[in-house]
């Protein structure tokens, strides 16, 4: 392509569904690889035998993909186009034994995950979803998408220093959440509800993986809509933006062979067998060079030439904090994609990585904005380090600017997603 496609509005109308249809990581993916299977992709087994013939594939593990198209007459040592991104969000997770309660009032266990802003999850209406296993080893996702969980924040004629000293939660006893009434708590009632949501047997299942979401819709926001609020966009809206990238390439021939990772356990430091710091990235690129045919060196070469853009969301200027941030960076939202710097490789962004990233906003017509940490606040990090350490592959941080990161709802503008999604584009075709 000499001109790269432009997404516009639509593709935010189109990433409020991806939102809707993905509430944990596993219905990330499978939202991912539907809308790949659109566009010409097939799904292939790691425990296949894989071949290098031109065309798009994928990989699925737990709440990770991996997805590459190798173009017309690739070499072995093609080197790679990645976009990198994540499917988790910080949430209450389901324990291994969930039913208790209290007092008349039936509740679900939960267990913190990554790290959430506990308050934002009060007083809110919550589905339950992810994945169940079954007595075969088989998977089912399940999704209970209405109001069935609540964790009730205490009066505060019961906590008169709410208003004086903030609101303080206890991990442990605040925030579990109710769902029923009853003084008879039985073992197994959590499970045998969900069974019977997804039309199973009693007893078939014997493993889950379940969390919270609110279940309020994402929406246009604002006077002029100019703003959208939603869940999980930290950060399934780079996964979403990636897949309309690949989606997009997919069928032309660039220099590069075009990919798109989006890991599971971001949120809580990516070590695991789905994670950034896991060995499944290496492993798809380094059996996509050997199915063409390639060598150690030629992976090598590869490797040597590769470029990751490691896509999470970040942190736009809070008009209410401006102090929080730094005096001379404030991105804001509908301002274009942000270029991510921390000198301390909390990011892994430098100078010839910034360079490539312009040069992909420029194809594209896209503006961007540069982010850095104020200096006496600590500075978050991304997969980005990560990959570049764990392979060997230049990587640079970018991202979206919202507010309220880390939320059950987040905020953005609603063309940030668009403009990132061509930014992409640009960046797959080199």
């Amino acid at each position: 392509m000499s001109e790269p496609p432009r997404f516009d509005r639509g593709h935010t109308d189109d990433l409020m569904s991806f939102l809707t249809a993905s509430p944990s990581p596993y219905h990330a993916v499978a939202s991912a690889a539907e809308r790949l299977e659109k566009a010409g992709f097939r799904q292939v087994a790691e425990t296949d035998a894989w071949d290098g013939t031109t065309g798009g594939r994928y990989v699925l593990r737990g709440g990770a993909i991996v997805a590459w198209y190798v173009p017309e007459g690739a070499a072995p040592h093609t080197p790679f186009r990645i976009v990198g991104a994540h499917t988790d969000s910080p949430n209450l997770r389901v324990k291994p034994l969930p039913d208790t309660g209290a007092h008349g009032w039936r509740q679900v266990a939960v267990e913190i995950y990554g790290g959430p802003l506990l308050n934002s999850w009060l007083d809110r209406d919550l589905g339950l979803a992810g994945r169940l296993t079954l007595r075969d080893g088989s998977t089912r996702l399940v999704n209970v998408d209405r109001p069935l969980l609540r964790v009730p924040q205490l009066a505060i004629h019961l906590d008169r220093s709410v208003s004086a000293e903030g609101l303080k939660l206890d991990k442990q006893r605040h925030l579990t959440p109710i769902w029923g009434l009853g003084n008879d708590v039985r073992d197994g009632d959590l499970i045998a509800f969900l069974e019977e949501s997804a039309g199973l047997p009693s007893g078939e299942v014997t493993g889950w993986d379940l969390m919270t979401h609110s279940v309020e819709p994402p929406a246009y926001l604002g006077r002029d809509k100019e703003l959208l609020a939603g869940p999980r966009m930290d950060n399934l809206l780079s996964v979403h933006a990636g897949v309309a990238a690949l989606a997009a390439v997919a069928g032309g021939k660039p220099p590069y062979i075009p990919v798109l990772a989006a890991f599971d356990h971001e949120e809580n430091g990516s070590q695991s067998d789905t994670g950034a710091d896991g060995p499944l990235l290496g492993s798809v690129l380094e059996r996509s060079v050997f199915a063409r045919g390639g060598s150690f060196e030629d992976r090598a070469r590869a490797f040597a030439g590769t470029v990751c853009l490691s896509s999470d969301t970040g942190h736009a200027v809070h008009p209410n904090y401006a102090e929080r941030h730094d005096p001379t960076h404030h991105p804001r939202v509908n301002g274009g994609p942000i270029l991510k710097v921390n000198v301390n490789n909390r990011y892994a962004t430098d100078g010839s990585g910034r360079a490539v990233f312009a040069a992909a906003c420029e194809k594209a017509d896209v503006p961007f904005q540069s982010f850095v940490s104020n200096n006496s606040m600590p500075c978050g990090t991304t997969i980005g380090p990560i990959t570049a350490a764990r392979h060997g592959i230049k990587t640079v941080d970018i991202g979206v600017a919202i507010l309220s990161m880390h939320s059950a709802r987040e905020l953005c503008g609603v063309d940030d997603p668009h403009l990132l999604a061509s930014a992409l584009v640009a960046f797959l075709e080199g």
